[in-house]
């Protein structure tokens, strides 16, 4: 009979399963390119969500959206089409943590971040599939908008 590792310590506040490499060569080489302005410009400029923002600056519910990918078991799903869900945001250990679902709550996934003024630089975990993982940078342009994107698309947040 084998026994269960019991020392398993979890880096995320959420006490899922964690981002494996938040930090590894492909994040870091994905950050060295990309480039969110956080401007009026941007795609997420318009706002779409209808959250309230709390007092707090990052911490709390945000929405979250994400396109560049189609979801095998949403039905036409493309590649453009936006996967829109809720999020909550927590700070820890000096890491920023971003929890998200689309599909009606029906996939989740985590993104794993460190703090540089106003980026974000980390990794997103497909919770649901935790095969799929990407690098990830954000922009955090304010209290109600954080501007995010991966290889392949946008991976954004709005209160």
């Amino acid at each position: 009979m084998q026994q269960a590792n019991t020392n398993i310590v979890i880096r995320n506040p959420f006490g899922a399963r964690d981002v494996p490499g938040p930090d590894d060569a492909d994040v870091m080489d994905y950050a060295a390119t990309a480039m969110l302005a956080g401007d009026a410009a941007d795609i997420n400029a318009a706002a779409w969500a209808s959250i309230a923002a709390p007092s707090d600056p990052l911490e709390g519910v945000w929405a979250s959206r994400w396109n560049g990918g189609a979801d095998p078991t949403i039905a036409g799903d493309t590649p453009e089409a936006w996967k829109d869900g809720r999020a909550e945001v927590r700070v820890a250990g000096g890491r920023i943590y971003l929890r998200f679902d689309w599909d009606n709550g029906r996939r989740h996934g985590l993104i794993d971040a460190a703090r540089e003024g106003a980026r974000l630089i980390g990794k997103y975990i497909n919770l649901t599939n935790p095969a799929i993982t990407r690098p990830w940078v954000g922009h955090v342009v304010d209290a109600i908008r954080i501007d995010g994107c991966f290889p392949n698309g946008r991976l954004d947040f709005r209160r």
